[in-house]
């Protein structure tokens, strides 16, 4: 079963103060490719829920000779997937080819293989598996007989299928970075509503030039701040406005 874990998101701005927008962004920040594509704007690649591998796993299957090992690993962007790239390549292989999807971002590279034999099946894997935020390096050592144009595509769209189906997963959601102005004699109500709701990073900001206002912020999954919003001005039945970044 895949384990839920969370990770920092973004959200609307709405129109805030200088003060506030400065407390809620605390909260939050080889060859060429055969293939790139990139769309979206990042604040949707955060944006939700997705599933990833929650570690490094390997995969190993010798074929007519030539041995071919997949490794697949969770990135977060291209920086990590390159780097996890360095970590991982053999400079001693014949190929290290390789493919990456991040949202709708993704990046494939045959390494000197014939063009789409290698990353195009492995970016085929990742995609048919249904993760996101991931990267499958394939390690050829070639053994001496050539396996064809179709035989290099089941080899490397195989390897690194099986190597993803192998791997443990987990759901990552977003967080929303939030704030909240409230009179002193409401905290320990706002209080208990966030630690009902598993709100995180939760802190407190007495300058807000009100007297008796203190402004609270804190982080919570993407798919609880309704409820929670709800929840708080039920439990404090005062007229309380939410800032979201």
């Amino acid at each position: 079963m895949p384990v839920a874990i969370t990770i920092p998101g973004y959200r609307c701005c709405h129109k805030l103060n200088h003060r506030l927008s400065a407390s809620l962004s605390s909260l939050s920040t080889a060859r060429k490719p055969m293939v790139t594509t990139a769309s979206g704007s990042s604040a949707a690649a955060n944006a939700g829920a997705f599933t990833t591998i929650k570690e490094t796993v390997t995969f190993e299957k010798e074929i007519k000779k030539s041995k071919f090992i997949a490794i697949a690993g969770p990135i977060s962007n291209e920086q990590s997937a390159l780097s996890f790239l360095n970590q991982v390549k053999d400079p001693r292989a014949t190929h290290n080819c390789w493919a990456y999807k991040v949202g709708s971002q993704y990046r494939s590279n045959d390494d000197g293989e014939p063009s789409g034999t290698a990353g195009k099946p492995i970016y085929s894997a990742i995609e048919s598996s249904g993760l996101d935020r991931v990267m499958v390096v394939v390690i050829r050592y070639f053994g001496g007989i050539k396996l064809g144009t179709g035989g290099l595509v089941r080899a490397y769209g195989g390897v690194a299928s099986e190597c993803l189906r192998n791997a443990p997963t987990c759901l990552v959601k977003s967080k929303v970075p939030m704030g909240v102005e409230v009179p002193f004699d409401l905290l320990g109500v706002l209080y208990h509503q966030l630690q009902s709701f598993q709100a995180e990073d939760i802190k407190q900001d007495y300058d807000t030039g009100k007297d008796g206002i203190t402004m609270v912020s804190f982080k919570v999954d993407f798919d609880r701040v309704e409820k929670l919003e709800e929840a708080i001005k039920d439990n404090c039945s005062r007229d309380l406005t939410f800032y979201k970044h």
